[in-house]
């Protein structure tokens, strides 16, 4: 009833969304889209017990395994039990410009006792156009406050990666091997594993990451944690309902512009958000038109005239039809197609 691993069954083997995808890691494999395998030393003194549980509307057709373990004369003293913790979150939009805390960041594991963090999966479904990987992640180790020991510059820089992802890979530690739709909309997955870096901890540790510059980003977030620690672990969060854990429908791009257009009707604050609204059509319509049409109906010099003669102005409304009028044209275009 206090189980060390309360996972999903396809994140914890290395991928979200519910998605099955042949890649390889030194611990986690999907090999062929079929053979799960996971290779995380799990040491136990008395028993270790494992449970795969069915919740799904239809049976399972075909399933098997094997597992491997190894017996000793000796206990294993004060030893570190594996762990893994599946969690998820729709993450809200911070209306903060600087981020000098991590309160507002996504919380990967909270761990309290003496161990060592080993990794992680990290999902994300990009809600809106734009890049989303410029959330850096913060470590806390001990109860240590700002700034933390650990401080990365990016996500996909925690991933081992730089400057964003322009494909789809997968490594013996780190990998990026689902990539969605080119304006990052869409389902994206990644891991990272610390094997050859442990990161070690006396009493507790807060692994986080921000959604987004300063969590500039409100998308749907999900992660497996995996560690190591002395027993007995704080409580896990429940695990969410069925219908909590589906992923999100992906929308069209078109729906996407939809959804936009909307919140770009009843804008309070047009006039900070102008630039975001326009690189979000460019970006929907470079992946769907192609960069030739970004370059002829997004032409920076007339989209910097009107924010002369309107924003600067103070006539955030003439920018606004102007904006809903060129949306508008794009999702007629699209619907279209």
């Amino acid at each position: 009833n206090k189980p060390s691993i309360d996972t999903p069954i396809g994140d914890f083997f290395g991928i979200g969304h519910g998605i099955a995808k042949h890649f390889i890691s030194l611990p986690l494999t999907m090999t062929c889209d079929k053979g799960f395998n996971c290779y995380f030393p799990m040491p136990f003194n008395d028993r270790a017990e494992f449970e795969i549980v069915n919740e799904c509307d239809v049976e399972i057709g075909a399933f098997y395994y094997h597992i491997d373990y190894e017996l000793h004369s000796k206990s294993w003293n004060n030893i570190g039990y594996f762990h893994a913790k599946w969690r998820r979150e729709l993450v809200k939009a911070s209306k903060k410009e600087v981020n000098l805390s991590g309160e507002e960041n996504y919380l990967i594991l909270y761990a309290e006792g003496r161990g060592h963090y080993v990794g992680c999966i990290l999902s994300v479904h990009g809600l809106r156009p734009g890049w989303w990987g410029e959330g850096d992640d913060m470590i806390f180790v001990d109860g240590e406050k700002w700034p933390p020991s650990i401080h990365g510059t990016g996500t996909e820089d925690y991933i081992g990666a730089a400057w964003g992802f322009n494909r789809e890979f997968y490594g013996p530690l780190h990998g990026f091997p689902l990539k969605g739709p080119e304006d990052w909309t869409g389902y994206h997955s990644m891991y990272r594993f610390h094997l050859e870096s442990p990161i070690p901890f006396k009493k507790s540790i807060k692994v986080t990451i921000e959604h987004g510059h300063a969590n500039d980003r409100a998308d749907d977030i999900s992660s497996v944690a995996y560690w190591y620690q002395t027993e007995p672990h704080i409580d896990f969060s429940p695990m969410p309902p069925v219908d909590k854990r589906i992923p999100l429908p992906v929308k069209t791009p078109a729906e996407v512009l939809e959804e936009i257009l909307e919140e770009i009707r009843t804008a309070e604050d047009l006039e900070k958000k102008y630039w975001h609204y326009v690189h979000s059509l460019g970006r929907v319509i470079s992946r769907v038109i192609g960069r030739d049409a970004v370059r002829s109906l997004l032409n920076r010099a007339l989209w910097e005239a009107l924010y002369s003669k309107t924003v600067e102005k103070g006539e955030v409304n003439e920018a606004r039809r102007v904006l809903v009028d060129v949306y508008n044209k794009v999702i007629d275009i699209l619907r279209r197609q």
